[in-house]
């Protein structure tokens, strides 16, 4: 499939972008070796090869969630420089607008 200049200067007037005249010369060049580049995979036999999503196997690689007892609240907070109501007080980093 070959472009022409004509569809350079389209496409890019539809996606917003300036390509200025001495430009369109290369642009052209690449868009078309590109495209050629395409047509050669389009002629691969693919018809015994199944459909992927990933190019290698995939597997979980988390831990298992399980549930363990925690730090008690009390020897936690007792390090802390502040505590109010059983929980860390921190300056306040957002003012209310």
């Amino acid at each position: 499939m070959k472009i022409s200049e004509q569809d350079i200067k389209t496409v890019a007037s539809l996606s917003r972008l300036r390509i200025r005249e001495e430009e369109a010369p290369d642009v052209l060049f690449q868009l078309n070796k590109i495209l050629n580049y395409v047509e050669n995979l389009q002629a691969i036999d693919t018809t015994n090869i199944e459909p992927t999503t990933y190019a290698l196997p995939m597997q979980n690689v988390f831990r298992a969630d399980v549930v363990k007892p925690s730090l008690d609240r009390e020897l936690a907070l007792s390090t802390a420089p502040l505590q109010e109501d059983g929980y860390f007080k921190v300056p306040r980093v957002l003012e209310q607008a």
